[in-house]
């Protein structure tokens, strides 16, 4: 036994000042090395300032074969530095690793509908993880197949200027299952698989706008280094992800694309306006010619609003309402309540002979139209719009698109306007004071876990929702 080894045990505080390291020389021939080299470094440190042999908290302690008190061969003692213990030892607790993966939901070809994706279940090489796909067999609906795949993929990692989210909700949109119907390619998806809500990590054309959008909304756990207004913990809702669709438990956003959801507003109510919401405060900006403006009444205008009960429409509806506009909508039979309870003054359902052709039931002619609906030719619109009435259509088709720039390059009057919507953090933190206050909602249709994103799906390819259909994470 050394001498002073037994009253080190009683030192456990002066004994974090010692490391044990392994020799890179020869080993001593013999324990009593060791023993010598220990006594020697006491004698360095002055009596009783021996912090302890290093291994254990007493001289009981595992030494992996050495004598009780010794050193095993091969190692010796090396003082650590005061500054660099008192350092080390305020280092704040490691906070728990981040996942490297997370659960998403993805399609790997074209096509339209909804699987069942009940056969088989894989299990992946990755702990924790799983895949579900259905390799051969599928359900059929609307006469389309779609390969959905819940499946384990990497975290995405935010850039300078963007942030992570640990996503709580998405909302689905129409663009989601044209991409997913190939209406857009080449340009989206960029490849397959593809997680849709929407993944968009290229930027498209001018003519398609700016960015491909979607609706997610979430907590912020990591934060880019050029982020200086938003920090973790804050509950946002954004657009524009470009490492990661919303389908899933994370996803990226960048710094001009969202805005902070006031505590008043969950997130389920947020998710829908950055890109319905949105897309129907600029619509009736757009329609600057007939006066519209958030801050004077204008009820002399007539404004018509179609598909007036779905996603973009049900906004338009209380947007209008409250610039103080006279609100002619229409929708089916069953959400003309609905529609009238969001503030239109007129609703006509579209099935009958009047809506089918646009026409006010008070005969008033529209000094401005949003177009929220599909395959109504231009001259449906032409003879119910006053003189300097005109149409936002918030879904052009290739002709729109193609027929709008060739007015404007020919200054040939336009009066029929494809919306190109701009993502703006200052408009979204308009719309979400505005829920916030009470004067807009989000109508919520359904809303599904992300394990039945297919039922989602096939939901929103329907066109019979009210509102806005909504994945909760």
């Amino acid at each position: 036994m050394v001498p002073g080894v037994d009253h080190l045990a009683l030192r456990p505080r002066r004994r974090r000042r010692l490391a044990l390291v392994a020799s890179t020389e020869s080993p001593p021939s013999s324990s009593t090395a060791s023993a010598r080299s220990l006594a020697q470094e006491e004698n360095r440190l002055g009596k009783g300032g021996n912090p302890g042999n290093g291994i254990g908290d007493g001289p009981e302690t595992d030494t992996g074969g050495a004598a009780v008190g010794q050193l095993p061969v091969g190692w010796s003692f090396i003082p650590i530095p005061p500054l660099l213990l008192r350092s080390l030892l305020s280092q704040p607790r490691m906070a728990a690793e981040k996942p490297s993966t997370m659960k998403a939901v993805q399609y790997d070809t074209y096509g339209g509908g909804a699987a069942g994706l009940k056969d088989p279940i894989v299990i992946c090489p990755l702990q924790h993880s799983y895949c579900i796909f259905s390799s051969f067999s599928f359900i059929y609906i609307f006469v389309l197949i779609l390969h959905i795949q819940h499946v384990e993929v990497p975290i995405p990692s935010p850039k300078k200027n963007e942030v992570l989210l640990k996503l709580e909700a998405a909302a689905l949109n129409p663009i989601d299952w044209k991409i997913q119907k190939g209406m857009l390619r080449p340009f989206l998806p960029p490849r397959f698989p593809f997680t849709p809500v929407v993944e968009a990590p290229l930027r498209l054309p001018t003519f398609l706008g700016d960015s491909v959008i979607c609706d997610a909304a979430g907590e912020v756990v990591e934060v880019g280094s050029w982020v200086n207004s938003i920090k973790k913990g804050d509950k946002v809702v954004g657009i524009n992800f470009k490492n990661g669709g919303g389908l899933a438990e994370f996803a990226v956003i960048t710094m001009g694309a969202m805005a902070i959801i006031p505590p008043e507003v969950s997130p389920s109510e947020a998710v829908g306006l950055s890109m319905a919401g949105l897309t129907a405060l600029q619509a009736l900006q757009a329609l600057k010619a007939i006066g519209v403006k958030f801050d004077t009444p204008n009820k002399s205008s007539n404004i018509l609003i179609t598909a007036a009960s779905g996603g973009v429409g049900h906004y338009a509806v209380q947007l209008a309402k409250y610039s103080g506009l006279h609100v002619t909508a229409t929708c089916g039979a069953r959400n003309i309540e609905l529609v009238k309870s969001l503030g239109a003054d007129e609703v006509v359902d579209y099935k009958t002979p009047e809506g089918a052709k646009l026409k006010s039931p008070s005969d008033k002619k529209y000094d401005g139209v949003i177009h929220c609906a599909t395959n109504i030719p231009w001259s449906t619109f032409e003879p119910n719009l006053s003189s300097s009435g005109k149409v936002i259509d918030i879904t052009p088709d290739y002709t729109r698109i193609a027929t709008s720039i060739l007015k404007t390059i020919t200054n040939t009057k336009n009066k029929l306007i494809p919306l190109y919507m701009v993502p703006k953090s200052s408009d979204l933190q308009f719309l979400l004071n505005l829920v916030k206050e009470g004067k807009l909602k989000t109508v919520i249709d359904s809303a599904y876990p992300l394990s039945k994103a297919e039922e989602a799906w096939a939901k929103g390819i329907s066109g019979h929702g009210t509102g806005k259909i909504i994945i909760e994470i």
